[in-house]
Order: structure tokens, then sequence, then C-alpha cells
């Protein structure tokens, strides 16, 4: 019993000590990189200047991108546990467990990613319930402002919990258990105990916070830097089709997707912000980080880096740590016919390292790792948009954003004549080609009911095995008995 409360006590002053340094990372000018700690300022003041408001939104922002988040973790364990990437140094701390399959409940770094998920979810509960309480600090356009981004953030948070810790919405239209759902601000352990809520009750919260951040946040930003940083309109909706396609739901992706998506090629956003792909695909992961495909990323800087063994560039290049190199064999996508060598995916974000190992180098930055990461990109939406098209909608123009997507790494493919079966895997294996180390492998398994072909388990990992997912932590379940 001890060390239950203790076990509670600790997450309490977490929750209070993050939500009072929530917004150290943050200014009004074009990022929130490099700004001096606010670290006295109590809690009830927080909210007492328009500054100090946008502190808090900016504070959301960093809370999501942490290297335990979305700064990192969540696309390796999305990436190395299918058949992509091989090991070579057996670290139990970067996600060793994961790629073979073995984490369980117990799993201390798994656990770590849960924690910020729900801190992250919390500091954006706490957020909205002050705005009830501080009243016209900032005008009534500002404020739907931020309500939207805070939103945008709790949508992003929920849909990385789910997706890795409940059953896929397509196995059974969402009836399995799955999370707790939490929509209002813990301070302390009072409420701490909450059953989970269904996978369709999870999903269906996502949605109405996207549409919500749709309607309040505005069309565009005034800079490049900011456009990419903080959600607009756009970056509600791309979201929306990841989540649709999640649940199979293929006729509502087309609907969002023609918001952002022209009606024919070359394809773009006909509103707002002119999404569209980069001539060069290698432009996306360079500096500034900051063009037209790059719908929504996380900035990082020499100030707030995502943390030792937690950054891409550490897990998968040649500059970093290799912790994962690329499966050149089949399955793994790397020996797909679809993916040439002519292709300059391969050509140039691929590299030999050396005669063993070839590596990812879409991140080839070193210590302290200031890549950004990108966490929408347009070249998802549209072959999120492909897939539904080729599913329910016009294969013509589901083939035609295929051949965009793949045509600008490697312009003379041809992809033939495709039947319906073999339109919708030559954009499967798009995706994972396309997508390759950005934290969609996992996903796309997964809502689409396949088993995992995992190279560190050496099995083939069924919907069925309970392996499928990763359980919830163990430390969740002791304080919060309705989770099970």
């Amino acid at each position: 019993m001890k060390l239950l409360n203790r076990t509670k006590l600790y997450a309490v002053k977490a929750i209070l000590i993050a939500l009072l340094l929530s917004g150290i990372l943050s200014s009004c000018g074009s990022d929130f990189l490099n700004v001096p700690p606010e670290l006295s300022i109590p809690d009830e003041n927080t909210f007492d200047t328009p500054a100090r408001v946008l502190a808090q939104v900016n504070g959301l922002y960093s809370s999501a991108k942490v290297g335990r988040l979305f700064g990192g973790r969540y696309q390796i364990y999305n990436d190395i546990r299918a058949e992509e990437f091989r090991n070579r140094t057996s670290n139990t701390v970067t996600g060793y467990s994961a790629f073979q399959f073995t984490n369980n409940a117990n799993d201390t770094y798994v656990a770590d990613f849960w924690n910020n998920g729900y801190l992250t979810i919390n500091r954006v509960n706490k957020f909205l319930s002050d705005f009830d309480t501080h009243t016209g600090i900032v005008d009534a356009a500002t404020e739907t402002n931020y309500r939207a981004e805070a939103k945008f953030v709790r949508a992003l948070s929920y849909y990385g919990l789910v997706q890795l810790f409940a059953k896929p919405y397509t196995l059974d239209n969402g009836a399995s258990k799955a999370i707790p759902l939490r929509l209002t601000a813990q301070t302390n352990s009072d409420n701490n105990d909450l059953a989970s809520s269904t996978v369709a009750e999870i999903y269906t919260q996502i949605l109405k916070d996207l549409d919500d951040a749709e309607a309040g946040l505005p069309d565009t930003y005034a800079s490049a830097s900011l456009r990419t940083t903080r959600a607009h309109k756009n970056t509600a909706i791309a979201l929306k089709t990841r989540i649709y396609l999640s649940q199979g739901k293929f006729n509502n992706v087309i609907t969002e997707s023609n918001k952002i998506v022209s009606a024919t090629a070359p394809f773009k956003s006909p509103i707002r912000v002119v999404h569209e792909l980069q001539a060069d695909v290698t432009n996306v992961f360079k500096a500034p980080y900051t063009t037209d495909e790059n719908i929504f990323s996380f900035p990082f800087a020499d100030t707030n880096a995502p943390g030792t063994q937690n950054q891409l560039g550490y897990y998968y290049t040649g500059n970093g740590n290799i912790e994962y190199y690329l499966n050149t064999s089949a399955p793994g996508i790397y020996a797909n016919a679809q993916w040439r060598s002519a292709d300059v995916r391969k050509s140039q974000l691929t590299s030999q390292y050396s005669a063993t190992w070839r590596t990812l180098i879409k991140w080839n930055g070193i210590s302290p790792y200031v890549d950004y990461v990108p966490i929408i990109r347009y070249a998802e939406v549209l072959l999120n948009l492909a897939e539904a098209e080729a599913e329910v909608g016009d294969p013509a123009r589901a083939k035609a954003l295929l051949e965009t997507v793949h045509r600008r790494s490697d312009s003379t493919y041809d992809f033939g004549t495709l039947t319906k079966a073999q339109l919708i895997d030559a954009i499967l294996i798009e995706r994972r080609i396309e997508l390759l180390g950005e934290g969609f492998r996992a996903p796309d398994i997964q809502r689409r009911g396949l088993p995992f072909v995992s190279v560190g388990a050496g099995a083939s990992i069924p919907s069925s095995d309970s392996r499928y997912i990763f359980p919830i932590p163990v430390a969740e379940l002791q304080t919060n008995p309705g989770a099970k």
C-alpha cells in the first residue's frame, strides 16, 4: 500500500510541476525554441497576461514534442516492430523489447510514452479549464484560436495512445476496450480511478476535437515557420484524413482530403496554405524544414533537443549511433521491386554505411540532434486519399495520386494497368517507401488487420496475439484499477 500511495504521489507531483513549467519554451516570435524559462511564476498568475497565455499554448506543443513522445519514440516504436529494420546494439533502452515483441506491462520505457501522452492531455485539459476561469485576458478571436490549438494537440496525443495501446478500430468497429478518456484536469489523485473507454469512444473524441480545431484555427500564419510548427485549419483536416483511414472510413477520407487536395494533377491544396509536394523530396528533411509539403512538424534547437537515445538521427543515421539499420532483404521494403535503385529516396535518403549496414538518412543531424520531426506531410495526405479512392471511389484518380508521389522521386516508373487489388497493394507499398521511418508501418499493418512480420521476434504476429498491441503499463493499473 505504501508503494501504491507513493506512486500516486509521484504522479500528482509530476502533473503539478508540468503544469507550472508548461510554457517555459515559449515566445510570441517566429518560434518557441530559444526563450529563457520563467521558473517562478505562481500557478494563479500563469493566465494573467496575453504573453503568459501564449506561453501556455506553446507549452502544449513543447509537451507533445518531447523525445519520449512525438519527438522520436512514437515513430521508433511503430517502425521497428515489423520487417523494415534490423537491430544492431541489443540496447534495452532503445526499443529493443518492442523490436522483439517482448515488452510487457512492466516496461518502463513504453510506460514513459504513456505517461508523457497523458501528461500532455492533462496539460490541455488544465489549459482549457483555466480559460473558463480567466476571461477577457485575450480577445475572443485569439481565445478561439488557442482553444483550437489545444484540442489539436489533445487529438494527436489520444491518437498516439489509442493506436499503440488498443486494438485497431477496424477489427470490431471500435467495440474493444481501449484506454481512459480524461477530459477534465487532474491536479490531485482524487479522480484517478477511471474506467477505460472503448476504442470507438476514443476515436469519437479525437474527431470531435479535430472538428472543433478546424472550426477555430486560423487559415494560416504570417511565416513559414509558424505554418509548419503551429496548427492551422489545413493541419486539422490533414490529421482527420489519417484518423478516418485508421477507422477504414474511406468515404470520410475522401471528403476531408478534397478540402485540401485539388481534383486533378498536379495535386495541391486549393485554399489557405497551398500545400504541395516538393520537387525534390530531400528538401523536406533539410533546414529550414518548412516547405509547403511539411504540414506540421515539431521543431528542435540545441536548447531543447529530443534527449538522449530518443532522437531519430541517433537511431537510424550513419551520423548517429545506428541502433537500427535497414533490412535489405525481403520482405523488407528496401528489396521491393517498386523501389528501384534510380529512386531518389533510395539513392539519397539511404546510405551504405558499411559492407553490412545500409542506413536511413532522412535525419542527418548529430548531437544535439536538432532535425525537425515531421508529423504530417502532404505526401501522406495524397496517399491517404489514393487508398480511399482505390477502395470506394475513383480508381483513375487513385492511380494518378500514386503516380504523383512515386514519380517525383522516380520519374520513369510505369505502374502499367492495375486491378483494384493491385492498385491498393501498390499504394500500400508506396506508403512503406515514402513514409519509411516516420512512424507509419505499425498503424498501416494494424488498421488492415495484417500480421506483423517481425524481424525482431522472428515470427508472424497475428491480430489475435496479445503482443499485437502494447499492454497498459502496470503503474497505471496500480493507480487506476478501472483501466484494466
